[in-house]
């Protein structure tokens, strides 16, 4: 267990480019920010979104920081290796996967958006 804690620790570190004290708060903002699109998805309730609210919290999440890239990616991989090993929802993991990372490295999420989803989303 203490072997675990250091290596996330220094991974913390490393990846906060020595700025590790910003880390966990960005990181914590991030998961916040996948919450809310996920609560905003669920809340729109409409077809074709699933590929947009993914997009738009990583990319929201990436915003903040390292700390917040690295929660997207978490909750984001996190999320796909649930449903692959429950076999529930994975026949579009790699489409998943790719508006993932497409949020995550700065991009528009708009591009996934579908047409006549309400602006308040």
């Amino acid at each position: 267990m203490k072997l675990v804690l250091a290596a996330l620790v220094l991974v913390m570190v490393v990846g906060a480019h020595a700025q590790w004290y910003r880390f966990p708060g960005q990181a914590y903002r991030g998961a916040g920010d996948m919450r809310r699109a996920y609560r905003d998805m669920r809340e729109a309730n409409w077809i074709g979104t699933d590929k947009y609210f993914h997009a738009r919290g990583n990319y929201e999440a990436a915003q903040r920081g390292p700390g917040g890239r690295w929660a997207a990616a978490v909750i984001s991989d996190g999320r796909e290796l649930v449903q692959r090993i429950t076999r529930r929802g994975n026949q579009d993991e790699a489409a998943d996967q790719e508006a993932n990372r497409w949020g995550r490295n700065g991009r528009n999420p708009n591009v996934y958006r579908p047409r006549g989803l309400p602006s308040k989303y």
